[in-house]
Formats: C-alpha cells, structure tokens, sequence
C-alpha cells in the first residue's frame, strides 16, 4: 500500500483546497489498496479560515514541502536488548538476520545502537591484549560512543551527507524528542519518491515544494496547460470548466458514489468561489447543474450559500494588505516580462477609496518579494459584477486596455476572472 498526497496550488484558494479534499475521499473509497491524503502546500489567508469555520469543516492540513525525508526510508526493530543483558544474548540475533545495527534500551528509555563494529572492535581488542576472550561482557559494556541522532523531518540528502561521513553504520531517528526507529547505509541507496496528484494546477512553478523529485500520479485541472514533466505516462483530467471542484463531482457521479454532507459542502464551496456564485465567464452549464444538485444535496439555498460564504469574509479595508495580495496570487512569465496577478473578492467597492493607496504599497512590496517586474491587483464586487485593478509601475501598463481612473488604477467593468479576461489582457499587454 502507498502513500499519495493530493494537493492543490501555492496560495490556495477554495477550489483548490476543496477539490484535494473532496478527491482524496473519493479515492479512498474506490482505491482500498492505497492510501489519499490531501494536504495544501500554502497558508490559509484569515478569510479562507473563517469559510471554513463557516461550513464547519477542517481543511487539509499544511505539507511545506515534497522533498524525500529520514520518515521516507526508516527502518524499525520488532525487538530490542538492554544495555545489561550479556553479549550472547544478541548473537541469535546475528545469526538470524545479521543487522547493522540493533536498538539498545535502559529499561524503558533508548541508550543508543549497538552495531557490528561495536563487537568486533571488543572482540579484537580483547584478543590482542589477553591472547583470548575469557569474559562476556554486557551490551552496555562494549557500545562505542553514539553519533547524534537524525529527525524524522530531516531532508534526505542532509541525512545521507551526516551518516556518509560518520564511521557509524546507522543513526538513531527521532520523532518529538522520542526514539522512532534508525537509517542505515542500505537505506540511502536510492531516493524515494513520493507520489501526488496535482489538484487545480499542472506547473510545477505553482507547485509544492520539491514536486521535482516526486512521482506525479495524476492531474486534475481547469487551467491552462503547462504540465510538469513526468517519467511515465500518467493520467489528466483537464476540462474547461469553471471550478476544479465540479470535475471532482462529477467522478463521483461517475462512480456511482454520493458525496457525504461535509464533502458536498467543500465541492460546493469551491464551485461557488472559483465561479463568484456562478457570475464568472468561465461559468458553464456543467458548473450551474453541479452546484444546483451540490445545494440540493446540502439542503442550502444556492444563492444564499454563496452569499454567506462571501458575507463571513473580512472587507479589504480591515485585512493584512501583503497578505491579502498574496492570498490569491500566481505569477507568469511574457516577454521576459515576471507577472504577478493576484484577486481579491469583495462584496462592494464603496469604500476602496480607503484602502486602495495602502494596497498599491503592497502590491509594489509583494513584487520586490518575488522577484516580478510587474504585479497587478484585481478587486472583485462580486454582486455587482465589477472589478478595479490596481498596478505597479511598468511600461506594460501603458497598453492595457481598461479605462484609466487615476495613476496605477483601472477601471473593469463586468470583467471577473483572472484566467478568461485579465490574464489574456496582461500577456497581451506585455508582449506588445
């Protein structure tokens, strides 16, 4: 049985989210013979947390990174000795299956590892001082000074580096400041990787950490494509439809399986985010049927559900402005031109006056971070269907084709999605 991680995008938004964890429960109920774990490889922005303690729903939990790790090769003893047990007691033990290295415990407590070397080094000296060996000695006895013990958590390349330049056969792993079990040479041969189905994304730039040395399963989209490379063929879900989350719905309907109340929950949740209550042009009929049966099923009013969802949101006005831009934010590359686009939904732009000269001060802080020439905001009134761009200073801005309100800032009506209107507008923009 394998472990397959299911995670979705770099500053996740709920399609994101909702889809991995909606697709790890369908998985694991058509699969018995793997395990589905999704997980999200970005912090929730503080609205992200309070939909959530809306719906009354956990999200998946935070995985940093990808990257093969001690926790991947470890090795554990079903036995261990005493330190004060005699030697002999251990020689079956070799006899039978000539480990490296065997666990040594003081009554309850971990003492360290007793290796081969451990013995023959007594065994040698004892003969080249006293012509023979006459006594046996306890484990505890004859244990050569212990190497510092690895963490769990530590990269695997780290590890393979500290016990290639150790004269130890093995170290001790840890866990919380508990003994979990050990690595040896054997176990830094070849380095695993771990398997993922990438949720809501196909490059590898919007991905986790360290999705470079890992086994990409399958792909789940509504994006353009810019797949990441894999070794073997592998299989693709990518449609153009509105939301991630209606793709995953329909895999249940294909299976024949209905979703429990908390996954319809986060299936509908993610439909109704990524088409801003089905306003969206990137809306289509396969989206509106799935969130009507999704309501249904909830026994939620749609509209309402949208709007309650939209309505637990904190305003732009109160919020972190550099956390705000970055919850929702994906970077492109046009010309040489480094693009960074971000969204924030509101449910009214009244009072952007307010906030919108600390949010261009963001926006121009949240580009230096990530190293763009340009980096764009766009503000979503989500019930009256009207967006406001702010921009950093570029020479690009100058071809974009909205109406100019005042310096770095632009006016968009009707215009709501970043993928189908805004995206194709900048790269244009940046191209000419």
């Amino acid at each position: 049985m394998s472990t397959i991680y299911i995670t979705g995008h770099k500053n996740p938004d709920f399609d994101s989210i909702c889809s991995a964890y909606a697709y790890a429960v369908l998985k694991n109920t058509i699969d018995p013979f793997n395990t589905y774990i999704a997980v999200r490889c970005g912090h929730l922005s503080d609205n992200t947390k309070k939909v959530f303690a809306t719906l009354g729903i956990t999200p998946p939990p935070y995985m940093r990174d990808i990257y093969p790790k001690v926790k991947d090769v470890i090795l554990t003893s079903e036995g261990h000795i005493d330190l004060k047990e005699p030697l002999n007691s251990v020689a079956k033990s070799y006899k039978d299956t000539n480990p490296s290295v065997i666990p040594v415990f003081d009554g309850d407590k971990f003492f360290g590892l007793l290796s081969v070397d451990d013995i023959t080094g007594w065994a040698m000296g004892e003969i080249a001082v006293k012509g023979s060996i006459d006594k046996i000695p306890t484990v505890g006895d004859i244990m050569r000074e212990q190497e510092d013990p690895v963490d769990s958590e530590e990269m695997f390349e780290e590890a393979k580096k500290r016990l290639s330049s150790s004269k130890k056969r093995g170290l001790a792993v840890f866990e919380n400041g508990e003994y979990i079990g050990f690595v040896t040479r054997r176990c830094f041969l070849r380095a695993p990787r771990n398997n993922v189905i990438l949720m809501d994304h196909n490059e590898s730039k919007q991905s986790i950490r360290g999705i470079e040395t890992a086994n990409i399963a399958e792909i789940i989209d509504h994006h353009r494509l810019d797949a990441v490379k894999t070794e073997l063929p592998i299989y693709i879900d990518a449609e153009p439809l509105g939301s991630t989350c209606t793709i995953v719905y329909r895999k249940f309907m294909a299976e024949g399986i209905e979703p429990d109340l908390n996954t319809a929950k986060m299936l509908l949740a993610g439909i109704v985010a990524d088409t801003l209550i089905l306003r969206s042009p990137t809306t289509t009929k396969v989206d509106i049927a799935a969130a009507k049966e999704l309501s249904k099923f909830c026994g939620m009013e749609l509209e309402e559900f949208g709007l309650t969802m939209f309505g637990s949101m904190e305003g732009l006005k109160n919020r972190n402005p550099e956390e705000a831009v970055s919850s929702d934010f994906k970077t492109y590359k046009e010309r040489n031109v480094k693009i960074g686009i971000g969204q924030c939904e509101v449910t009214t732009l009244e009072d952007l006056p307010d906030y919108k000269e600390i949010y261009l001060k963001a926006l121009d802080r949240v580009r230096m971070q990530n190293g763009l020439d340009w980096a764009v905001l766009m503000i979503t009134d989500v019930m009256k269907e009207h967006s406001i761009l702010l921009s950093t200073d570029h020479s690009a801005e100058k071809n974009l084709q909205y109406t100019k309100l005042e310096e770095r800032v632009y006016d968009m009506p009707g215009v709501m999605s970043r993928k189908k209107q805004l995206l194709p507008e900048v790269l244009h923009a940046a191209a000419v």
